[in-house]
């Protein structure tokens, strides 16, 4: 009897630190700062996250981006996550885009600015709303699966962004593999070829691939890498294709007890091509330097959970 009551005392203990390691492992916590998991917050839970993203250099002269999103999330089940984004931006650009021109970036593409204009902007530009909901979870199926929508609306912008997550653990959860399929129309309202004081309604979609992995080295601590496939289409089907870029670059990520931030730069690989709509100029030494592609970028996310 004695032995017997040892091995229940030793099951039941190794069964709780199990359930105390999956429950930290499952609470939502980005790993990764461009590709999503399927971990998220446990029910009635809180966390609000900050992120920053700098994009830096187009055809030439100067180009800089910093885009911030606030963001407020919380657990509405043990398999159902909703937040809400602030959405901002300050940009300068001075004959960056085809040509030598200057072109303000996709984010402030209705306003005007001439060839030679030195462009300096901020804005507010938009509102996000996002529910995830997940299938199956990578410690008690074996693969993560989850759906994720984001509406954003803002100034002469809207945008319906869908996800399609996975996400597989190895060695005892120490190693993450993610994959995102985004599927993202949007309208824009820019000026016109024709007349640039006359605004049109225009077509939008982004089609991409994600992928992030990310080996945990250390208590509290996982690096890694991320990469990227980011397609646009002058239409709302896979029709009047105009750029596809990619990026690759490494990622770090702290997670303490209630507090984590993520770190990831990624570098545009020289695999661009021409396609039926590219613009024409937009494709230097096979990199494609158009609307939101750039040469460098760099996110910085922190959160904090109660």
């Amino acid at each position: 009897m004695p032995v017997c009551t040892g091995h229940a005392a030793r099951a039941a203990v190794l069964a709780a630190m199990l359930a105390t390691v999956a429950s930290a492992a499952s609470a939502e916590e980005s790993i990764f700062a461009f590709v999503y998991t399927t971990d998220l917050l446990p029910q009635g839970k809180s966390e609000v996250e900050q992120w920053m993203t700098w994009r830096h250099q187009k055809n030439g002269g100067t180009y800089d981006q910093i885009e911030g999103r606030t963001e407020y999330e919380y657990g509405l089940a043990s398999n159902l996550q909703g937040a809400i984004y602030l959405n901002y931006a300050w940009t300068q650009a001075y004959h960056n885009g085809p040509f030598n021109a200057t072109t303000p970036p996709e984010q402030f593409a209705d306003y005007n600015a001439g060839p030679d204009d030195f462009f300096n902007a901020k804005r507010f530009t938009g509102v996000s709303g996002e529910l995830i909901y997940r299938i199956l979870s990578p410690y008690t199926d074996g693969i993560g699966l989850a759906l994720y929508t984001e509406p954003t609306i803002g100034k002469n912008f809207f945008e319906l962004e869908n996800k399609v997550i996975l996400q597989k653990n190895f060695f005892d959860d120490l190693l993450t593999i993610a994959v995102n399929f985004t599927y993202a129309p949007e309208y824009r309202n820019v000026p016109s070829d024709d007349n640039p004081t006359v605004l049109n309604w225009q077509e939008e979609t982004d089609v991409n691939f994600g992928i992030g992995v990310s080996y945990r080295f250390i208590e509290n601590w996982s690096a890694g890498f991320e990469f990227l496939n980011e397609r646009e289409y002058n239409s709302f089907d896979f029709s009047h294709m105009s750029n596809s870029g990619y990026y690759l670059g490494p990622t770090i990520h702290f997670g303490g007890e209630r507090f984590f931030f993520t770190a990831t730069a990624l570098w545009q690989m020289p695999w661009a091509s021409v396609h039926t709509d590219t613009v024409p100029g937009t494709l230097v030494n096979h990199l494609v330097l158009d609307n939101d592609f750039e040469r460098f970028r760099f996110r910085f996310k922190a959160g904090y959970t109660f």
